[in-house]
């Protein structure tokens, strides 16, 4: 009987060892706070409770057990959250392969899953770190690619600003006679319209003759197809003169009056032009 006693004891003092050493290895891994009181508060109450019988023995270690597997259960519910936030953003393989490592608790000892347990908690760490800061980064440069745009948009504001300023700027154009499409009756309305609008008087119009004989002969039809030029003032793109008048493509008058305004915005006078275009043979 004595001998059994002992026996018991020498039972009883290897099992509470044997608990200490498992709950030990999971220590050695970094875990949360939470973990470590809860297993330390396992082995305070084992020995604490005498365990003199083997079946105080079977119920501390099947505390130990429900305990590991509700660790394990936690860890893996928070790690799939951060995998699947890291998906297409950082590499979750080593936190994937942790997971698939707890996917069968009933079969490993408690001290195991406590260790697979702390090497989880350690990957959801990193991996959750490492897709924080690729958030981080794709928000800067969100960030930049909007001050981006916004400056853009601001910038062609401005210039629609300064365009339509520039066109509220242009004296209105007075009422224009009507105008045949032969080219003598087209210098006679430029030359009205140098002197109402431009106050330019006949040493301007001799130029403005000598440029647009060259440029056109005055012809309202007339047709680069090799740079599509159009018009009297070889307008490029013709279109451009639609802000002259709608009929831009077939009078006259709506064409020079679109020439004389270029001419005086680029060059200031038609001689200025007709300097620029001797020189380099356009303008």
């Amino acid at each position: 009987m004595r001998r059994r006693r002992k026996r018991t004891r020498f039972l009883a003092a290897g099992a509470i060892t044997a608990i200490a050493a498992v709950v030990g290895t999971g220590f050695a891994v970094q875990s949360s706070v939470a973990d470590e009181n809860a297993r330390i508060a396992v082995m305070t109450a084992l020995a604490s409770s005498g365990a003199g019988h083997d079946e105080q023995l079977e119920l501390n270690a099947e505390r130990l057990r429900a305990r590991a597997e509700q660790a394990s259960e936690s860890a893996v519910s928070g790690a799939s959250v951060v995998i699947a936030a890291a998906h297409g953003k950082t590499d979750a393989t080593d936190l994937s392969a942790s997971v698939a490592s707890l996917s069968h608790v009933t079969l490993l000892a408690p001290e195991r899953i406590f260790e697979l347990v702390d090497v989880t908690t350690t990957e959801t760490a990193n991996v959750h770190a490492s897709t924080t800061e690729v958030d981080r980064l794709a928000a800067e440069q969100a960030a930049v690619a909007q001050a981006s745009a916004e400056a853009a948009s601001a910038e062609a504001a401005a210039e629609a600003a300064a365009e339509a300023e520039a066109a509220d700027a242009v004296p209105a154009a007075p009422a224009r006679p009507s105008a045949p499409a032969d080219p003598n009756a087209a210098q006679q309305i430029a030359r009205q319209l140098m002197a109402n609008q431009y106050g330019w008087g006949d040493d301007q119009f001799g130029c403005l003759v000598s440029l647009w004989d060259k440029e056109s002969g005055w012809n309202v039809n007339a047709y680069n197809a090799s740079s599509g030029a159009t018009g009297i003032p070889q307008a490029l793109p013709g279109n451009k003169m639609a802000s002259a008048g709608a009929d831009w493509q077939t009078n006259p008058a709506t064409q020079i009056s679109w020439g004389l305004g270029y001419i005086a915005s680029r060059y200031s006078t038609p001689c200025d032009a007709w300097d620029k275009s001797e020189a380099s043979g356009w303008y």
